[in-house]
């Protein structure tokens, strides 16, 4: 992370008036004092810069900016400087005294609109000023015990107006074999399976080997054991679908990783240790507990539907509990999920990084558990920990 060189980094700049209170915001964000701060108007002349590890966004650049309508002798090279910031900054916090808008603030958002900059209202200065507007976080950048709160509101904002080419850097499967290495996918083909076609995490699957230099078998669950039989070096990986995993371990030699195409979304998409952590609650839920499915598609569920017929069938079955579920497909991921004590989302393979990330930070805000389809049904079935086996680092959160 230290390591992380500035160009692959969220750059995030700080931009407002004088005195609206941008190097105090950039110490209560950083937990330090890193920019100095004065009630002098131009207390900060040049740009100060902080790298940070910002959960769940990664690595981050802050970039503190001159104030937009400084009226020293330097103002005009001190707005250029700002403005060359503009340049480089994938979001800006616009920071305000109180919830005032006016032509210093509009000028500096015909700029960041003129530049297609997502960015966000900072209402600063809430002990000095009744701010009205709800449009925005309000907060007081002085204010040190409200830092984790605001710090949860600006994450999850950020995460909202996050540029999608930051999140998708994450390989699906191909850092986990080495080139001209085989990966064994196995695919069943019921009927819920879309004629002529393979479903998109399993094609993304075969496009992230190719990429890698590596060979794929692709084979149905009914002729894996024959096709293992055939090697004779044995393959690097085993993907199989979900619904077949107890089968496929069952079926593969303990020495040979394997794990399910679920889970190589929930690493890819998300944050796959929250899910495996997820998948502890399980065991928690009582009588009467309501557990969400999240589905992200708006696919029309069969009588068999994995999401809302199989998963249910499988958790009350196992558990022995009274559970209610309740169901959000597409975008409809319910705002209040202070009555669920689970959510479950599918393999998010129609959403971005982004939306996966900001759900999982949502159920994270309100104390509710998360996991994903593959995680779950693993877990359920006994083989959580042999589907892990490709990623060391998590065997020892599922023991915890």
């Amino acid at each position: 992370m230290l390591n992380t060189p500035k160009a692959l980094r969220l750059q995030i700049a700080l931009v407002g008036r004088t005195n609206a209170g941008k190097s105090s915001l950039l110490n209560l964000i950083i937990g330090q004092s890193i920019a100095i701060t004065s009630p002098l108007a131009g207390t900060t002349t040049d740009v100060v810069e902080k790298a940070q590890e910002l959960p769940p966004l990664g690595p981050v650049l802050w970039l503190d900016t001159a104030g937009y309508n400084d009226d020293t002798l330097l103002s005009t090279e001190r707005r250029h400087a700002t403005e060359k910031i503009l340049a480089r900054a994938d979001i800006a916090l616009l920071v305000c005294q109180g919830d005032k808008i006016e032509q210093p603030e509009e000028e500096i958002i015909a700029q960041l609109n003129e530049r297609k900059i997502p960015y966000l209202k900072i209402y600063n200065q809430a002990d000095k000023y009744t701010i009205k507007s709800t449009d925005g976080i309000a907060i007081n950048a002085t204010d040190v015990a409200a830092r984790e709160t605001f710090l949860q509101a600006l994450k999850a904002q950020l995460l909202k107006v996050c540029p999608d080419d930051f999140f998708n850097q994450q390989p699906l499967l191909g850092d986990l074999l080495s080139p001209e290495q085989t990966a064994v996918m196995i695919i069943p083909l019921d009927y819920e399976a879309p004629k002529g076609r393979l479903i998109l995490p399993q094609v993304m699957a075969i496009r992230d080997c190719l990429d890698n230099q590596q060979n794929i078998m692709v084979v149905k669950e009914n002729n894996y054991v024959a096709a293992l039989q055939n090697f004779k070096t044995p393959p690097a990986l085993i993907v199989c679908d979900s619904q077949v995993v107890d089968k496929m371990v069952a079926q593969t030699p303990p020495e040979i990783p394997c794990t399910t195409f679920s889970i190589l979304m929930a690493r890819y998409k998300g944050d796959l240790a929250k899910m495996v952590e997820g998948a502890a609650s399980i065991w928690q839920l009582q009588d009467g507990d309501k557990v969400l499915i999240a589905e992200s598609c708006t696919h029309h569920a069969t009588d068999d539907d994995i999401g809302r017929v199989k998963i249910p069938h499988l958790i009350t079955h196992k558990t022995g509990k009274n559970l209610q579920f309740d169901y959000a497909s597409g975008c409809d991921f319910t705002a209040d999920l202070s009555a669920y004590k689970l959510v479950i989302q599918c393999g998010g393979c129609t959403i971005n990084r982004r939306q996966m990330l900001f759900r999982i930070q949502q159920c994270e805000k309100a104390g509710v558990a998360i996991t994903n389809y593959g995680v779950c049904i693993s877990e359920l079935k006994g083989v959580l920990k042999r589907v892990l086996s490709p990623f060391p680092s998590l065997t020892k959160i599922y023991q915890q």
